[in-house]
């Protein structure tokens, strides 16, 4: 039986969040350019989003650029940035009803980067199905700073008092309110940390990692994680006797 047929269709997770790490080694393993790596990459995107589309899940996030990607070869961005204006598939994500989102800082972004992820954004926003949201140079470091601004300005301005500032105040300023925080953590290529990524976000997540690099995590390892998420107990912070 594989593993997807070991799923119960019933407790999907509503959010994935993927770390999708293993690019360049995977490209080095076979003797090639990092950027070939990315390149295959990308058809896994596209494979995943599928995958999760059709088992149900609601929002899929993707850690593809963060903060600190721009200390990279200037080369290996500029093939990144390349990849991305590329592999937008609008004409995918109206076929298969997906709306798409980004969290990160736009702005530091070429322009015609810019103007296509803003494009793909409006054009999919009526669609009901899968939420794709897209990390593009973020961090949970620039998210939480940036949420601290917005809250310190309405101190300032005396819309709130320092008093009634709480976690929902915080959630409710992170790029990511628009949508649940993840309750499944997806890591690939074999490295076991949250490398600034959906920190707050992530406190109760179930964590899964793995051993195989991003190109070849194809359908059944996606179906495997998920698998392992629904033989999970999430207790919250309670027993197993209160959840009984």
């Amino acid at each position: 039986m594989s593993y997807k047929e070991k799923i119960d269709s019933n407790r999907v997770p509503q959010h994935v969040a993927i770390i999708m790490d293993g690019n360049g080694r995977w490209a080095k393993e076979r003797g090639k350019d990092r950027s070939f790596g990315h390149h295959q990459g990308a058809e896994t995107v596209h494979s995943i989003t599928e995958d999760a589309a059709r088992l149900g899940v609601k929002y899929l996030t993707l850690y593809t650029f963060s903060t600190e990607n721009w200390s990279r070869p200037a080369s290996e961005i500029e093939a990144l940035m390349n990849l991305l204006f590329d592999s937008l598939e609008e004409e995918t994500f109206m076929k298969n009803n997906i709306q798409f989102r980004i969290i990160g800082d736009m702005s530091q972004l070429p322009v015609n980067v810019q103007e296509r992820l803003a494009s793909c954004i409006k054009n999919t926003s009526t669609n009901t199905g899968l939420t794709l949201v897209l990390a593009l140079n973020y961090s949970s470091k620039w998210e939480l700073t940036e949420a601290m601004k917005q809250i310190a300005a309405l101190v300032k301005d005396n819309k709130i008092n320092p008093e009634e500032i709480t976690d929902q105040t915080i959630q409710e300023h992170l790029a990511t309110s628009f949508m649940p925080n993840p309750d499944l953590l997806i890591r690939t290529g074999g490295e076991y940390r949250l490398s600034n990524y959906l920190l707050w976000q992530c406190a109760y997540s179930e964590l899964y990692f793995c051993e195989t690099h991003w190109p070849d995590f194809g359908s059944e390892e996606f179906y495997k994680a998920i698998l392992s998420y629904q033989n999970r107990e999430r207790r919250f912070g309670k027993t197993s006797e209160q959840l009984r």
